[in-house]
């Protein structure tokens, strides 16, 4: 994606009075949304829903872009569509969950660290492929007594880091200047001013 392409792709997908959708639920979760009301959750039956809630009429309207979950940016809609052609035709930006999940961070007790970085590069080409066109990755940071602490803050900041650098259109210019403010925050003991 070049530069202007990244430009064009995040107006797009701020657009006034739209919003983004996410469904990018996991299987696991996805299965206990469908459990409460008494569904199976079988491949089709959560291809049956997603396709419902991209092919709603007007949508568009007020969706800019849907964050998909890997198992849905392969599948394709009953008439044989891709679910990203169908997500495209309406007008809406299709995105993709990239990160696989949260761990624990080791010596820092209730606090996590998000992992999926192996391999990145390589999901990244072949989601492009598939007709993403933009990227979620989370950084869950726990606030309570004594936390987040600094070593979890630099750990997910580099976390953040090493995935933008995935990008050359910004590795270079954003994730690197915020990673490097977060870093000189803390070594500045400024952490309570964020």
């Amino acid at each position: 994606m070049t530069a202007d392409e990244l430009a064009a792709t995040a107006t797009a997908l701020v657009a006034p009075g739209k919003g983004i959708l996410a469904a990018d639920e996991s299987s696991g979760t996805i299965e206990k949304r469908f459990k409460s009301i008494q569904v199976e959750s079988t491949e089709d039956q959560r291809r049956a829903y997603r396709e419902l809630l991209f092919t709603t009429a007007g949508a568009a309207e007020f969706i800019s872009g849907v964050i998909l979950y890997d198992e849905t940016l392969r599948q394709q809609a009953a008439d044989g569509t891709p679910m990203a052609e169908v997500l495209s035709g309406q007008g809406i930006i299709c995105g993709i969950k990239v990160d696989a999940g949260t761990t624990g961070l080791a010596g820092f007790p209730g606090e996590k660290v998000t992992e999926g970085l192996d391999g990145l590069a390589g999901r990244l080409a072949e989601y492009r492929e598939l007709g993403a066109r933009f990227t979620k990755w989370r950084a869950v940071i726990t606030i309570g007594e004594a936390i987040p602490s600094d070593g979890c803050i630099r750990a997910n900041a580099e976390a953040l880091g090493r995935f933008a650098a995935n990008f050359p259109e910004i590795s270079g210019k954003v994730a690197g200047n915020f990673a490097a403010k977060v870093a000189d925050d803390i070594a500045a003991g400024q952490t309570e001013k964020r």
